[in-house]
């Protein structure tokens, strides 16, 4: 449903995207997972069309975006970070006029605009104007205005931005209506568990570029069964550290009062861990340990945590 492939984009001397590929398929979500300014939003920008790509190719449903513009662009429903929503026009008016913008005329936009309102929750809302609502009901409703006219391809950038948890699960309940009805969705985020909550795969990027890519699995493969150690306190980093640790214990980033190590089976070595740094005149006063996972992965990868 999505291909592309060698995707950049130039703004001046910035790279924002370089050379990012990826393919979609019918009935997953696909998730970019990175810290913001990673190129996540710039990526669906040239997906959805809204600016040019400096280079690569960019295909929906078999239609090229550059050359078939207006036939890519058909298959998709976009729900962007910003809200895309009028806010001094009633909701059914909303649901109403993106649906008219895709071409849904009479009937069919009546009955679409009646089943999204029971999808999003806000039938009891219909006739209100969105200014007075929360930032959760607003984000329903701008996710309303993006499978009004029932898409293929969902472009979802960053879509719980400011929710409480509450509508955040709602929204997830939401796009798994999308991928039970045979939707792609690409779904972007620096949110750790909402990629391993939603996301059949996952492309982790960073600075604009692509560093992994797989299945849940397949990323928590490449951590290994090494546990994530984070302790804070005084250290003094350097050759010293690395020597007076435990066999089996590796240090992934090293500050004057933050300390991360990955190590088999952690908490075992944790009692050894700690007597081995307080020869070092290290004081530690808070211990973590957290099993493999994205956050690890990102950690091994690029030796700095995922930002937000």
């Amino acid at each position: 449903m999505i291909e592309v492939h060698a995707l950049s984009k130039h703004f001046g001397s910035l790279t924002a995207v370089d050379e990012i590929s990826f393919t979609m398929q019918p009935g997953e979500v696909f998730g970019l997972l990175g810290p913001n300014g990673a190129g996540k939003s710039t990526t669906i920008d040239c997906i959805s069309g809204l600016i040019p790509p400096s280079s690569g190719q960019i295909a929906i449903a078999g239609n090229d975006l550059i050359r078939a513009p207006r036939a890519a662009k058909a298959r998709l429903g976009i729900v962007p970070q910003e809200m895309a929503i009028y806010e001094d026009l009633p909701v059914v008016q909303n649901l109403r006029y993106w649906g008219s913008a895709y071409g849904l005329r009479g009937a069919n936009l009546a009955d679409r605009v009646a089943d999204v309102l029971e999808v999003i929750g806000l039938v009891d809302r219909a006739h209100d104007k969105p200014k007075d609502f929360s930032g959760g009901m607003k984000r329903r409703l701008n996710f309303g205005c993006g499978i009004v006219h029932e898409p293929d391809v969902l472009l979802l950038d960053e879509p719980t931005v400011g929710v409480d948890p509450q509508s955040r699960e709602r929204l997830f309940d939401m796009v798994r209506a999308q991928i039970a009805r045979g939707a792609c969705v690409l779904y972007t985020t620096h949110h750790m568990e909402e990629a391993e909550t939603l996301c059949n795969r996952i492309a982790i990027v960073d600075q604009g570029r692509k560093i992994a890519e797989g299945t849940l699995a397949e990323l928590r493969a490449q951590v290994g069964e090494r546990d994530i150690i984070t302790l804070t306190g005084a250290f003094a980093p350097g050759h010293t550290l690395d020597e007076a640790l435990p066999e089996g214990v590796a240090v992934l980033q090293s500050e004057d009062s933050r300390l991360t190590l990955e190590a088999e089976d952690g908490p075992a070595r944790l009692a050894t861990l700690l007597d081995a740094l307080s020869q070092t005149g290290a004081e530690v006063r808070e211990t973590i340990v957290r099993r493999p996972n994205l956050e690890s992965l990102f950690l091994k990868l690029t030796g700095a945590e995922l930002r937000a």
